[in-house]
């Protein structure tokens, strides 16, 4: 499957904000690898539009993702806001949407 973006925009302070409830760039990059469920963050979307990824690292534990897309020289770019892993509650709301994820 062909992404539809080139790669991530990291700096030093989203890759801070994402790691700080545990969850490694690594994990981050490899859920936008997969096929996460995406979906507007219209509450968060003022100054730009955010987007919200939701599904499961390689080891099988379901993890929220915030994130926005940067063009740069004509390229789009990922660029992780914040990142942690879902709630209980969360999780059963998720598998009840995808419950074969």
């Amino acid at each position: 499957m062909e992404r539809p973006f080139a790669s991530f925009d990291w700096d030093d302070a989203n890759r801070e904000k994402c790691q700080k409830h545990g969850v490694s760039v690594d994990e981050i990059e490899a859920l936008f690898r997969g096929t996460p469920r995406v979906a507007p963050d219209r509450k968060h979307s003022e100054g730009e539009k955010r987007f919200l990824a939701v599904g499961r690292n390689s080891i099988g534990r379901a993890m929220f993702v915030v994130f926005t897309l940067r063009n740069k020289d004509s390229q789009t770019f990922v660029r992780p806001i914040s990142a942690r892993y879902m709630h209980r509650k969360e999780i059963e709301g998720y598998e009840k949407e995808s419950p074969s994820v």
